[in-house]
């Protein structure tokens, strides 16, 4: 199966972003297919570079960074919502990339399911 993913909430005020890594490691460590991951809303700030959780803390950016580099997962982040929030191609994290709305549509329509996490 060929999932979409939408992620609403910001890394560390929700556990919506946890869950969301967790589903899609799940679904890819069972053979399916994660089509993108787009952040929207709060969940925008799940791609800054610039978060530096303290060392005994889990660092959602790099968990997000690490799927995407070792499973060629897209991780698009909505451009308006990320411009609201400050975040620029500048200090996004490896991985992320900024694009529009355009993205989330089509991977509604290429993916057998779109999961949403988060309000």
């Amino acid at each position: 199966m060929k999932f979409g993913i939408m992620v609403n909430e910001g890394p560390y005020t929700h556990e919506a972003s946890d869950t969301a890594y967790l589903f899609a490691k799940a679904a890819l460590e069972k053979g399916h297919q994660i089509h993108r991951v787009f952040f929207y809303h709060d969940g925008v700030n799940n791609a800054t570079r610039l978060t530096e959780p303290p060392q005994d803390d889990r660092n959602i950016v790099a968990r997000w960074s690490k799927l995407a580099a070792e499973n060629q997962v897209d991780l698009v982040v909505c451009v308006a919502a990320a411009l609201r929030r400050g975040i620029r191609d500048e200090n996004l994290a490896e991985g992320f990339r900024i694009s529009g709305l355009g993205q989330l549509i089509e991977s509604g329509i290429q993916a057998d399911r779109l999961v949403v996490f988060g309000d």
